[in-house]
């Protein structure tokens, strides 16, 4: 009977783990469990949209590359300039997607976390990439279109059209919209109008320029996107929904006899 330790073992443990009754032992093991919770979130959070994270990555790498540059490389890589004006689509839609405009990349990771990072899981990671590449596209060719008809008929100087949109945004706003239809009624409509109005307002004004109308382009397409986002719910739509189909056969089972 004396050989038994269970009971003592487990106050020893106690005793050990709560230094002698002051709890600092319990509330360190519990922090770490927090903290182990965190981070197993946030590598969750990150894993489960490997397209944001990827493009983040490239951004950055491109980002320091470009600090480390001459700023005459720099100037170059931003503007695109060659000498002479040119309106050929292909390096913008290209460049557009490596490069950050003004080379900050920390508010671009908190950008693309909030608003990539969220509609990658909540349409997958091909259906949000075909709204990204979509956007970004139309945005641009529709800039650059615009561009060449004004310098064209003279109502831009002709050293504009050695000015490439560059940067990630058009993208960015085309996700933005399209996560319209991920808000619940009615605050969706809300969320559009705000939308709208935060990439409206600077097309209407009287310094508006090719960005604020491939922003609006981009914003347009992403809210021309609904059908991608049929059949994408949120989680707690799921959970919703699993309930209702566990009460069915129960449901039958106790109906037939009732029945017979």
């Amino acid at each position: 009977m004396s050989r038994k330790s269970p009971g003592p073992t487990a106050d020893s443990d106690t005793d050990n783990g709560s230094d002698n009754g002051t709890g600092t032992g319990t509330g360190t093991g519990t922090g770490r469990r927090r903290s182990r919770r965190a981070l197993s979130a946030v590598r969750r959070w990150i894993v489960t949209a490997p397209g944001t994270y990827i493009w983040l990555t490239v951004l950055f790498v491109t980002t320091v590359l470009l600090h480390r540059t001459t700023p005459a490389f720099e100037h170059g890589a931003s503007d695109g300039s060659s000498g002479g004006p040119s309106w050929d689509p292909v390096r913008p839609l290209i460049s557009g997607v490596l490069w950050i405009d003004g080379g900050h990349w920390l508010p671009y990771a908190v950008l693309f976390t909030v608003f990539h990072a969220t509609a990658e899981h909540w349409l997958g990671t091909l259906r949000w990439l075909a709204v990204a590449v979509l956007a970004h596209v139309l945005a641009v060719l529709l800039g650059e279109g615009v561009l060449g008809w004004a310098v064209r008929y003279g109502d831009a100087s002709p050293s504009a059209g050695n000015t490439a949109e560059v940067g990630v945004s058009y993208a960015l706003a085309g996700v933005v919209a399209v996560l319209t239809y991920r808000v619940p009624h009615p605050w969706r409509y809300v969320y559009a109008f705000a939308v709208l109005v935060f990439y409206g307002v600077p097309l209407a004004a009287d310094g508006r320029t090719v960005t604020d109308l491939g922003h609006v382009t981009a914003v347009l397409t992403g809210l021309a996107c609904y059908r991608l986002t049929r059949g994408a719910r949120s989680p707690g739509r799921r959970e919703a929904s699993s309930p209702r189909k566990r009460r069915a056969p129960s449901q039958e089972k106790t109906e037939r006899p009732a029945a017979q």
